[in-house]
């Protein structure tokens, strides 16, 4: 377990730890240990199973929070992997591992920036803090939100906060996520009257009288999108009915079905809009909702500029700026006020087999990190 440098180390010592969600494993024990030296104040926060840091250096504002997650999902069957995934390597220029670009590997970058700035900018402007949460892969019920309702209630405010999830595509900060759609998932159950399939006008079959409305909730037009979002998306990923035997028509069907949404539409509308579709085919139904998270957007301002220049000056080239992909944590900590970013590694193996990262980007990305720092932080 060899590396080159001290970001490399650190994201080699995350990995080894099977931190496996709702785990920490010691992860957030490592980070604290090294954040002490630097003057941080410790907040270690756990809501039930759930393992969460707030870390804060300095008392005034204005208030740069790194946020991320030392949780991994499952490795998979471990026999699959090149090499075994909690036992890091650097095998042709890549950190291999589970968690090395989701996101262990932005955690270590975070430390080692903040490190360096600290040492060169012992009298910086501001606070800088960590919000590290083991919750992201998993419910994400007593993770960030839960750190950030305890911020809130004693008005401890972000004014800009970098997210490390991946948000790379070919090569580190050739994209950035300046916002996320909103999701909003439902299960719909559909009633009808089991039967006999031979005796049809003694039955009602819910999976008849659903395929209709669910053809025209597909085939609706919910938004246009705009500048920053593509249109909302409605898709349905799970159909079940039936007893188990071929000859019995189901009493309903249990349909899941998901919006991810921008924000040219609320998830209030959604369900006002799906209700309005259901009815009008005179269905028999109800629906349990889940809203994920509502759309966030920094289109503009000072974390915006700061982390396009960072990525100029370090790296040589312009970044795209962009809100594709999933919900990341940035969904609970935007709704504060803060300007959120997602600044990470490329995501080409996130959640696989063989996960892995260019070791060289863990630098680079650290160097971007200290970078954003010293423009926001530090007073020209």
């Amino acid at each position: 377990m060899t590396s080159t440098s001290p970001t490399l180390d650190l994201a080699m010592e995350l990995i080894s730890r099977r931190s496996v969600t709702p785990e920490d494993d010691g992860c957030q024990e490592l980070m604290i240990s090294r954040l002490e030296k630097l003057g941080f104040r410790i907040e270690r926060l756990p809501f039930e199973e759930v393992t969460n840091l707030w870390a804060r250096r300095g008392d005034s504002g204005p208030l740069f929070c790194f946020a991320g997650h030392t949780d991994v999902v499952p490795s998979g069957p471990e026999e699959q992997w090149q090499f075994p995934p909690f036992e890091p390597r650097i095998e042709e220029g890549y950190l291999c591992g589970r968690g090395a670009a989701d996101m262990k590997g932005s955690l270590a970058a975070f430390v080692t920036a903040v490190e360096r700035f600290v040492a060169n900018h012992p009298d910086h402007q501001g606070s800088i803090a960590l919000l590290i949460t083991s919750d992201e892969e998993g419910p994400f019920i007593n993770g960030t939100t839960r750190v950030i309702d305890h911020l809130e209630a004693r008005n401890e405010k972000i004014d800009w906060c970098i997210v490390g999830e991946p948000s790379s595509t070919e090569k580190v900060g050739d994209v950035i996520k300046n916002g996320r759609r909103g999701s909003l998932s439902g299960t719909l159950k559909v009633r009808g009257i089991q039967g006999h399939v031979a005796y049809p006008h003694l039955v009602r079959n819910p999976i008849h009288e659903a395929a209709p409305a669910l053809a025209e909730l597909a085939a609706t037009v919910w938004d246009e999108g705009n500048e920053f979002f593509p249109p909302t998306s409605f898709q349905i990923s799970n159909i079940n009915a039936g007893t188990g035997a071929t000859n019995v028509v189901p009493g309903h069907v249990d349909i899941a079905f998901n919006f991810r949404f921008s924000t040219e539409v609320t998830a209030d509308e959604l369900k006002v809009r799906v209700r309005e579709i259901l009815d009008q085919h005179g269905l028999e139904w109800d629906i349990d909702w889940i809203l994920s998270g509502n759309p966030f957007l920094t289109a503009a301002g000072s974390l915006v500029d700061a982390a396009r220049e960072a990525i100029r000056s370090v790296m040589g080239y312009e970044t795209e700026l962009s809100t594709s992909g999933g919900t990341s944590d940035g969904r609970f900590i935007a709704p504060t006020g803060a300007q959120v970013l997602e600044l990470g590694p490329c995501n080409a193996t996130i959640h696989k087999i063989n996960e892995r990262v260019r070791a060289s980007d863990l630098d680079d990305l650290s160097h971007l990190y200290e970078n954003i720092l010293a423009r926001l932080l530090v007073q020209a």
